[in-house]
């Protein structure tokens, strides 16, 4: 059985986590991580990663920006496979997942849904055919009001899968109000909304001549998040040194 600990264990995807673990045979919750200590958990629940004191084989992270990189340096030091799913990191901080990757197995997405997963590949395959065809392309992300980053790490890895498709040629605009010209063919438009419980929504938009392809994503729970994160948490444990990602969790399968 694989032992995990819950980084950012009170926050509402590790209460999500934690009750899919109980029901999962193959991993369990044996400590937390988290300052917010208003939930009854099961397990202990410590301040800081350092001050865990229980027996690991992985950590899932479902925190803050700001503590990615404290956890980073305590996943080298210790030598602890980690599954990072905090979104909105800065540049300087996914350097350092870079960094980490060498000493330790890092497994990190922008989104964990196995659905998402597959939309990055079919919007890859999209931008090849329809790219040289003229087509715009517009990503279009929905999320509830409490989220803090806009627009969303998936937005991005979205607009990244398009742009590793056609050797980075496209540029990202995020807001057109600064600006009177006209659209460039070399632009991925990413905007974001925000408003009530939405959990998330992602379109991708390929608008040519005549025609318009939507492809289109939508979470109804955040469940889907959470079962990807504890697929990868079970994947990860063990494996050596390296950056991996969802589509080896889902090849795994």
């Amino acid at each position: 059985m694989t032992k995990a600990v819950m980084h950012g264990c009170n926050g509402h995807m590790g209460r999500v986590i934690t009750d899919l673990c109980k029901a999962d045979s193959d991993i369990e919750i044996v400590a937390g991580v988290d300052k917010f200590k208003d939930v009854a958990n099961d397990y202990p629940v410590f301040d800081t990663i350092e001050d865990v004191n229980v027996d690991f084989d992985v950590i899932i992270d479902f925190s803050n920006a700001a503590a990615v990189d404290g956890l980073l340096d305590f996943c080298e030091k210790n030598n602890k496979p980690v599954v990072l799913c905090t979104t909105g990191l800065s540049d300087d901080m996914i350097a350092h997942v870079d960094t980490a990757s060498k000493n330790v197995a890092v497994l990190r997405s922008a989104n964990m849904s196995l659905g998402i997963n597959t939309l990055f590949d079919l919007c890859k395959k999209a931008t090849q055919v329809f790219a040289d065809a003229g087509f715009d392309i517009e990503i279009v992300e929905k999320h509830h009001n409490q989220k803090l980053d806009a627009p969303s790490g998936t937005a991005l890895a979205l607009a990244d899968a398009c742009n590793d498709a056609l050797d980075e040629k496209y540029e990202y605009c995020y807001g057109r109000a600064d600006r009177r010209e006209k659209r460039p063919t070399n632009e991925i438009g990413i905007s974001a909304v925000r408003g009530g419980n939405i959990v998330g929504e992602h379109e991708v938009i390929f608008a040519g001549l005549d025609e318009v392809i939507t492809i289109k994503h939508t979470a109804y729970s955040k469940s889907v998040f959470a079962k990807g994160a504890v697929e990868a948490a079970k994947y990860l444990a063990g494996k050596p040194a390296g950056l991996y990602d969802m589509k080896q969790v889902i090849a795994d399968k």
